[in-house]
């Protein structure tokens, strides 16, 4: 009987030539009934692949390219579905892949914005001596939660409390912790008893979520740098400071740490910035 070229067989070494793909690769293929030898020699156990059977490997590889797993390409590869099947699959498939596109803008935020903190501190340290100063705050939306405080900045900054709220909520956020003190005078004297941790959200948020959107503001700023137990000492500067300039300071103060627990555990690195508002 006469073979056309058409029925000629291929050996599993030479589609891993032609095809540029591991002969593991096709053995995985087929374990996993995408793309299968036509011909299994009963005696050698050799696999033979038919012409047609080979042109279905760059279909495999471009659907791998367009992001589906092997058990998702199942019926797919063969060309024996309905067009309205394959569209419902490339339909999930793009729900699926907005779904990642999503999640990987939000970490390539966070990671960002990480990223200018520790690029923020290290300036301020290179500076060396740190000067008090007139800044211009941009209103910007924040997530906030209240809770007590008692100077005990690791548990305050890095909040299980506040990071099981905004799981519960559904929302993801970025840069500083900043925690606002409802009087910069209580700050100073050492006896503030609550706080309220803000930081700014990712996405929108959700309907539960407690949100505030600050106001564009003049503030007087300073950074500090070391041991956040030393911070109290540094509103002293800031009272004499706007005393001095004629500045009339409001009675709230945001503490924005910059490099704190979340970054290192050794304090001498801490960078915050104080941030006490004037009033209009």
């Amino acid at each position: 009987m006469h073979h056309s070229d058409s029925e000629k067989l291929y050996t599993i070494g030479e589609v891993s030539k032609i095809c540029n793909i591991s002969r593991k690769a096709l053995r995985h293929y087929d374990q996993m009934g995408v793309l299968s030898p036509d011909v299994v020699s009963k005696e050698t156990g050799y696999r033979y692949y038919s012409e047609a059977t080979l042109l279905l490997v760059p279909v495999v590889k471009y659907y791998k390219q367009m992001g589906f797993k092997l058990e998702e390409m199942q019926d797919l590869v063969e060309g024996n579905t309905y067009y309205y099947y394959i569209e419902q699959n490339f339909y999930s498939k793009i729900e699926e892949l907005r779904i990642r596109e999503a999640e990987v803008r939000n970490s390539l935020i966070a990671v960002s914005d990480w990223y200018d903190l520790l690029e923020e501190a290290r300036m301020v340290r290179q500076i060396g001596k740190q000067d008090v100063s007139i800044k211009y705050i941009t209103r910007a939306l924040y997530c906030w939660l209240e809770q007590e405080f008692n100077y005990d900045y690791i548990a305050s900054i890095i909040n299980i409390e506040w990071v099981n709220y905004l799981e519960s909520v559904g929302n993801k956020i970025t840069g500083a912790v900043i925690l606002k003190y409802p009087s910069y005078k209580e700050k100073m004297e050492g006896i503030s008893n609550s706080a309220t941790i803000m930081q700014r959200p990712v996405l929108p948020c959700t309907s539960e979520t407690n949100t505030v959107k600050t106001e564009n503001m003049l503030a007087i700023s300073l950074y500090h740098v070391g041991p956040m137990e030393t911070l109290d000492q540094e509103y002293d500067k800031i009272e004499l400071w706007a005393k001095e300039k004629g500045y009339k300071c409001a009675e709230e103060c945001y503490e924005r740490y910059v490099v704190d627990y979340w970054t290192t555990r050794n304090p001498e690195e801490f960078v915050t910035e104080i941030i006490v508002p004037l009033l209009k």
